[in-house]
């Protein structure tokens, strides 16, 4: 008999590996706060939601079979989207005490915060933002309980109806499965999937920013709704830092030193759009030169493939049917064509065109693509989310064997052009999604493939399960720019499915065929999107070499004009950005245009620099240099600008 008692304790048993490897018994329905509170109370504290065997679950989920374990606190991105979507449903409950007859639709997380889109039957006002914040703050310090349920269709339905929520009934409806998951925090139930905080009390610092109008499902033919966005912290100084990094944002802003620095505009004609002016366009082209640089050391072949190709392309790479609700279309000879939302494809078909052995490999196929994806006006912002905009795509093919050298050398590359931009960064490796294609051991090695070359470089990433794109796991890059903001760029994806889709093979060794693995990579990603990036990180006052205009040449009076002419001449000849400003304004007043346009160099010329063919500079930062000799001074400028210094 004490044989069969551990046997039966053994089947009661579980197995939790943590993700440094480490693996712990636990007893069978064990809650995952448990186990978090096992690990130390600091921890337990922190966490907001957890990932077991790649699924996002409440800290309150039993866990009934062995399963790998990461817990998520604010820091991490999930339990950032966890701890806002938890602060959308305190909102909503708060919002149907203050207003009752109120209908409720959807609340995510978003990038930073969360909104709420709300059915009432009058605009909300500042007032009744802040009765609202106020009530947020009391239900919060109630500390109240948060409930997962799981309920029938018809359950919900009837609940929902009950209550006259008529869009939660809408939503039901459209669902698929047999049951709903709600959750329940004192007398307020919300329809939701889940994760979310253990109890209100968890949600401490918020604020709620304003109201805008957002039509139901994004359909401009549904009903207007009120859009209520906020944002929340752990801590109050957390939502300090944070408004005044905003404060420090919005003089920053790129739409506003766009329009100011004659950079690029947006018209009504054309929305979702930019329109590049000169000097935008230099700075555009700057970062086209600078990537192409890099291509040339790095052995990539540029190449560039057309904007409209046919739907039996977009069925046939797995487009279609995940992601053309995000494309547009139009007919070519009665013939559906789709524009490209994206530019693997077409890079495909140029790889296909030849026979290829593997001497070729790893052949790197660079393109600055112009894809066009369909956005909803209402997330339209700027140069961060257009419908049109161009990326830089390359599409690494090579064998499986020489995914351990091609993956460490493009982070590598990822690293160096963000170095010269004086970004930090982040790392995230996301794993297969649930609406993903292929084998599973397909996936099982692309994502040991990037975690592998993650851990040889010594790089430090956040694992973000269920994450990576239909077709591969990848890598993600989130820069820090210089307000400590963080932005998703590039990324790098290992793709086994497109080459099986297209049926690409290359000639090994043995002269049979064999089939590529295919390594998508973009290290700006939307170039427009990089640029506004660059522009607010920079404040405008863009490093020489970036510079659209990196010198300005001032003529003391009219009498001076020719010399100045010639200087400019000069500058232009030498491959320096030179503007003249000849006009019959007031030295002091050409001055100080020059330096709210941020131009890293002003020269002005006057008697003495005319007699002595020299030339009087002052930097961005008001130092003066007299007496210099026009050739030291392009000699410097040219050497910083190549070395990519700092003017």
């Amino acid at each position: 008999m004490p044989g069969k008692k551990a046997e039966v304790k053994a089947k009661e048993s579980i197995a939790v590996t943590f993700p440094d490897g480490s693996k712990k018994q636990f007893p069978k329905d064990t809650q995952v706060l448990e186990v978090v509170q096992g690990i130390g109370p600091k921890l337990a504290k922190e966490a907001v939601s957890a990932s077991l065997n790649g699924k996002e679950v409440d800290l309150t989920q039993a866990i009934q079979e062995n399963a790998a374990l990461t817990v998520h606190t604010f820091e991490h991105a999930q339990g950032k989207d966890t701890y806002w979507h938890s602060t959308s449903h305190l909102m909503a409950m708060a919002v149907l005490e203050l207003f009752p007859g109120a209908q409720i639709t959807i609340g995510p997380a978003i990038n930073e915060g969360f909104y709420y889109d709300i059915d009432y039957d009058r605009p909300f006002t500042p007032e009744d933002l802040q009765r609202i914040e106020a009530r947020m703050k009391e239900l919060a310090k109630k500390d109240l309980k948060v409930t997962r349920h799981e309920w029938t269709k018809k359950e919900a339905k009837e609940y929902f109806a009950k209550k006259r929520q008529a869009y939660k009934v809408k939503l039901i409806d459209e669902l698929q499965d047999k049951t709903v998951s709600v959750y329940e925090e004192g007398n307020f139930t919300d329809l939701c999937t889940g994760p979310h905080v253990v109890s209100t009390g968890k949600i401490n610092a918020i604020k709620l920013l304003r109201v805008s109008g957002a039509y139901w499902k994004g359909d401009a033919k549904n009903k207007q709704l009120q859009r209520v966005y906020g944002i929340s912290f752990p801590e109050q100084k957390m939502l300090d830092e944070w408004v005044k990094q905003q404060e420090q944002a919005s003089a920053r802003n790129h739409v506003k030193l766009g329009k100011e620095m004659d950079l690029y505009s947006f018209h009504e004609e054309s929305p979702g759009n930019a329109f590049f002016h000169a000097k935008g366009m230099t700075l555009y082209n700057a970062l086209l030169e600078f990537m192409r640089e890099k291509y040339r050391v790095k052995e990539y072949k540029e190449i560039s493939t057309p904007i409209i190709l046919k739907k039996e392309l977009w069925i046939r790479s797995g487009h279609w049917d995940h992601y053309k609700e995000n494309m547009y279309f139009t007919k070519i000879d009665d013939v559906e064509q789709a524009i490209k939302p994206m530019n693997c494809p077409g890079s495909i078909l140029v790889y296909k065109n030849a026979r290829r052995s593997y001497k070729e490999l790893p052949l790197k196929l660079a393109e600055f693509g112009i894809d066009h994806r369909h956005e909803l006006s209402g997330v339209l912002n700027g140069l961060f989310r257009l419908r049109k905009f161009m990326q830089d795509d390359a599409h690494i093919y090579c064998t499986p064997e020489q995914l351990k050298q091609v993956i460490p050398e493009t982070i590598e590359m990822v690293d160096e052009v963000y170095k010269a931009f004086g970004f930090e960064y982040k790392v995230e490796l996301s794993t297969r999604p649930k609406d993903s294609m292929g084998a599973e051991e397909l996936w099982t090695t692309a994502t040991k493939a990037l975690h592998d070359a993650l851990n040889a470089r010594k790089v430090k990433f956040e694992l973000r399960e269920g994450e990576g794109a239909f077709y591969g796991p990848k890598i993600d890059f989130h820069v820090k720019d210089s307000l400590g903001r963080t932005w998703q760029c590039g990324t790098i994806q290992v793709d086994f499915q497109m080459p099986e889709r297209f049926d690409l093979t290359y000639i090994g060794s043995d002269d049979k065929e064999h089939r590529p693995v295919m390594v998508h990579r973009a290290i700006y990603g939307s170039l427009e999107r990089f640029l506004g990036i660059l522009v607010e990180h920079y404040a405008g006052r863009f490093p020489l070499w970036l510079s659209p205009v990196q010198v300005k040449v001032l003529p003391l009076s009219e009498k001076f004009e020719d010399y100045a002419k010639s200087v400019h001449h000069e500058l232009l000849q030498s491959g320096i950005r030179s503007e003249l400003n000849d006009s019959g304004e007031t030295l002091q007043y050409r001055i100080r245009t020059a330096s709210l346009e941020k131009i890293p160099y002003i020269i002005v010329v006057g008697e003495k620099e005319e007699k002595g063919k020299t030339i009087a500079v002052r930097d961005r930062e008001g130092k003066q240099m007299f007496g210099v000799q026009l050739a030291a001074f392009i000699a410097d400028a040219k050497k910083k600008a190549i070395e990519r210094t700092e003017a």
